[in-house]
């Protein structure tokens, strides 16, 4: 019977699945699954009434040579629900060890939710969307959640998209556990909107962490961000935040007021070789107004707290801004003196 007998050495040989491309408009329901790598060929669009489905554990690489971005539309979801052990990576197509900050464009979520805008604005970064002037609230534009954006940071035509921007995103929207990994421009940018956010991390950012404008009046709990000291936007200031209530610094309603609490800033302290455009943990001005509290900003370059804009001063005078509870401080030791690689997948 030893002809017969059952063995499990047998090797079973699992060929992997090749990478899919993805290019062009999305107009139907679509799941990008996890078994395999997917890859964004340019600008991708998730068209209104379409929800983009990314399973927990996908990588989204771009596609080496284009510049490649994930645009969702209004009318459009993004639902990208990694978890803790499958967070959902988006990140440059070129090997480990050879990726840069702008290797690619980022994620664009536009949603209908107010702005102080009184008539249609254009998307940054070359694509060509409008937002501004729909007053949707609660508009849902999917969930962020687990989710980790690398080496972002190019637009379409050379002008500016960030690693994850958001155009008068709504409150429906779930933003949680996302992380900007250097970003060649901004790390999350609020271009009004009232979508609420928590656990965010910025790491290594040329230009600002955190920036607002347009009058967004959401909430951010629970936020880190920790600069590179080397790298850092060469021809722009890069902050903690930034927050403006329009480029004007005009009394356009609702006035733009970010609400922070639990915030970690660590900026480079001037360690030895610390890039000079290193700026502000916090920088308010033009007219906008804010609640920071229960947070820290340590080792700003050029000070841990500036207002700018006497409008901005008289709204924390009259108390209708906050900065309550805050530790605002320097330290002898540099936690990082040089930019390192960052180990992904």
């Amino acid at each position: 019977f030893s002809s017969c007998r059952k063995t499990t050495d047998t090797e079973i040989i699992v060929t992997p699945i090749a990478p899919e491309t993805i290019n062009g408009e999305i107009t139907t329901n679509k799941t990008l699954t996890a078994d395999r790598t997917w890859i964004l060929d340019g600008v991708v669009l998730v068209k209104s009434g379409a929800t983009l489905t990314i399973q927990p554990g996908t990588v989204v690489k771009a596609k080496v040579g284009t510049k490649a971005a994930l645009v969702i539309d209004k009318g459009s979801k993004l639902v990208a629900d990694g978890t803790v052990t499958k967070p959902i990576v988006f990140t440059s197509g070129k090997d480990v060890g050879s990726r840069t900050p702008g290797d690619w464009g980022g994620i664009i979520l536009v949603g209908k939710a107010p702005t102080n805008r009184t008539t249609p604005v254009q998307v940054e970064g070359g694509v060509n969307l409008t937002y501004g002037t729909d007053n949707v609230p609660a508009d849902n534009s999917g969930i962020l959640r687990y989710v980790r954006i690398e080496y972002a940071g190019i637009g379409v035509n050379d002008s500016e998209i960030n690693a994850l921007t958001f155009y008068a995103v709504g409150s429906g929207t779930i933003i949680e556990n996302v992380q900007t990994v250097y970003a060649n421009d901004d790390a999350f940018e609020f271009f009004g909107g009232t979508v609420n956010c928590k656990n965010l991390i910025a790491y290594a950012t040329a230009d600002d962490d955190f920036d607002f404008d347009f009058g967004y009046n959401g909430s951010i709990q629970f936020a880190l961000a920790l600069r590179d000291p080397k790298f850092v936007d060469a021809a722009d200031d890069g902050n903690g935040i930034e927050c403006d209530n329009d480029k004007d610094g005009t009394d356009a309603a609702p006035i733009t007021q970010p609400k922070l609490s639990n915030l970690t800033i660590i900026g480079p302290n001037n360690a030895a070789g610390t890039a000079s455009r290193h700026a502000y943990g916090n920088r308010w001005r033009r007219g906008a107004k804010f609640i920071f509290n229960n947070s820290i900003i340590l080792g700003s370059q050029k000070g841990g707290l500036n207002i700018e804009s006497d409008k901005s001063a008289n709204f924390d005078k009259n108390g209708d801004s906050q900065f309550k509870n805050n530790i605002v401080a320097a330290y002898t030791v540099p936690f990082l003196t040089t930019k390192t690689t960052l180990t992904s997948i």
